[in-house]
Parts: structure tokens; sequence; C-alpha cells
């Protein structure tokens, strides 16, 4: 094995770090602008789209059958460049299928919503990153708080937490990804045009307590992985964009669950594994109905040995994918 072929710390931090983008519905919705711009987002919302159809068999798509029901599990990415190819003709037909439609959350572009509690809980002018990073690492912030455009007194009074979302996402939405492009706001617009209903697996607030719940120390850990390769997240989300818009299940989980464990065991067990069990609960619930439901949740919560499906299968309920 060559050098070439080992991936840098740099490329593993970063990986880690945008596992946020893969497992975290309101991340491009909370962190693509600074604070008081937020609510700008809700006047960018576009018309159901098409989308473009993947040269492949795109995207991973599961189903889990019993006598009376059907539940489709789709991996998504929550900010995609509008040109991303994922569209595919079963995910079409299974979302047409479907009496009832699941998200992470119900409503992820409610920026009234949002705003508040990003205020409430990502903000802190008495506790500023000055008085937390080193002057070094104050240095890295206010590089990156440059090249994303993003003011760096404002990013000095954020929570470890938001600062290291907002840098995560910032210089892909820069780079031509868009949360108003990402899977679960297309899907919403085609559910609501289609009258079908919308359920979440969870609220708005109980996802930003997510990383706003961690202890400072990781916090901290999780803002420094992002500031040791933040140069490189654009590149590096194209990798994995691509590893999942061609459904191939094993490549992308190598290069984003696997070292989301590896480099940030705590951010792993947070936005993965805590839910994905709580999910697979409610999943084996909705079982116990009738009917049909379409379900998409972050591609990352459907790789891996902590998967939704391997949950699932603990449980006795077998998810099989869609060839």
């Amino acid at each position: 094995m060559t050098n070439a072929s080992i991936p840098s710390r740099a490329a593993r931090l970063c990986r880690s770090a945008l596992g946020a983008v893969f497992g975290l519905a309101l991340a491009g919705a909370v962190a693509f602008q600074p604070v008081e711009a937020i609510a700008q987002a809700a006047q960018d919302a576009a018309a159901v789209r098409a989308v473009p159809q993947a040269a492949g068999a795109g995207p991973a798509l599961w189903v889990i059958r019993d006598a009376d029901s059907t539940l489709y599990l789709f991996g998504t990415v929550h900010v995609l460049r509008p040109t991303t190819a994922w569209g595919s003709p079963k995910v079409d037909a299974a979302f047409a299928s479907a009496d009832q439609i699941w998200f992470e959350i119900s409503n992820p572009d409610d920026q009234a919503a949002i705003v508040p509690l990003v205020q409430q809980h990502g903000v802190s002018p008495d506790r500023p990153l000055s008085s937390l990073l080193t002057e070094a690492e104050m240095a890295e912030l206010n590089a990156a708080a440059a090249s994303a455009g993003l003011p760096a007194a404002q990013l000095n009074v954020f929570r470890p937490w938001f600062a290291g979302l907002t840098l995560s996402v910032a210089p892909l939405v820069k780079a031509g990804y868009d949360p108003q492009s990402g899977v679960e706001l297309v899907l919403k617009r085609r559910a609501e045009a289609a009258g079908k209903p919308i359920s979440g697996f969870e609220t708005i607030d109980k996802q930003i307590g997510i990383l706003a719940g961690m202890s400072e120390a990781d916090q901290l850990a999780f803002l420094r992985s992002v500031l040791d390769a933040w140069e490189d997240a654009t590149v590096e989300l194209d990798r994995m964009v691509d590893t999942w818009a061609s459904g191939d299940l094993e490549a992308f989980e190598a290069v984003s669950v696997e070292e989301m464990r590896t480099e940030s065991p705590a951010v792993y067990e947070a936005l993965l594994v805590k839910r994905n069990a709580d999910w697979a609960g409610q999943i084996a619930t909705i079982l116990e109905g009738s009917g049909t439901a379409f379900i998409a949740v972050g591609a990352a919560h459907l790789a891996g040995d902590d998967s939704v499906q391997a949950m699932l299968q603990a449980r006795g309920v077998e998810a099989a994918r869609v060839e």
C-alpha cells in the first residue's frame, strides 16, 4: 500500500466533521448563514423541482414488509448541489406508493422555530470561544471564518458546537451546496403537493439539543476537528456524495460512518447510535400498523454496524435492499 492510498489525518477529520451533514437534518438550516440571517432562508424555498436522474442505480433503498405493511427506508443528504443526480425510478415508485411520509423532523424548514432555539442554545457571549481556544486555534478560526465570508467576531460568541457546525457547512454553501436542494426539502414539497401526511421521529428542539447537549470538552473536540480540516470540506463532501448517489454503500460507510466513529466517538454516539436505537423502536411501532410508509433519514443512519437496519434486525425485523 502506498502512502497516497492512506487517507490523511486532515481528510479523516474532515469526513468525521461532515458527519453532521449526513446525520442531522437541521445541519444546513441551522448553520448555512449567520444567526440574524437564518430567517431569510424561508424566502428561498423553491417549488417542487425535478431531480436529475442518477446514471446508475442511484442511492440505496430498503424495504420492510409484513402481512399488511410496507416500509421503505431511504438515506438522504441534507445539503446538495442542485445539479446532483440522485433520482431513480425505484425511489420515485416507492415514494408514490406511500400513504405516509416520515422524516427525522417534520418541519426542517421552519425558520421561525429554529432561530430562537439557536439563540438560546448556540450563543454564549459570557463564554466566548477566545476564552476556550488557544491563540493559534483562534487564528485558525478567524481564517476559516474569513474564507467562508463569515464575521469572526460573530463566531466568537457562538458555543463550540454551533461554531463547528457553521464552519462545516459554510464552505459547502459557498461551493454551491444548498439546503434547499437537500433531499428532505425536495421530498417534503412533493409530499405536500400530493397531499401525503408528513411525520417526524424527532422535534427541532431535540435535534438542536443533540449537539448542544454534549459536554463542552466534546463540543471543543468537534470544533477543533473542523478547524483542522475545513479547507478540505468541499472536496471530501463531493467524494461522500458520490458514493451515496451511486449506491456504493460499502464505500460510503468507509468514508463517513467508520471515520466518524474512529475520529469523533462522542459525536458518533450522539448523532447516530442513540438516535438509531430510538428510531428503530418507532419504526417497529409503525410496522405494527398497516399501509405503506416512506421513511427518509440521513444516509449515515442507514450504514454501518449501528445502523437503523442493524437495530431493527436485533428486534427481529428484516430490511431488504431494493435492487
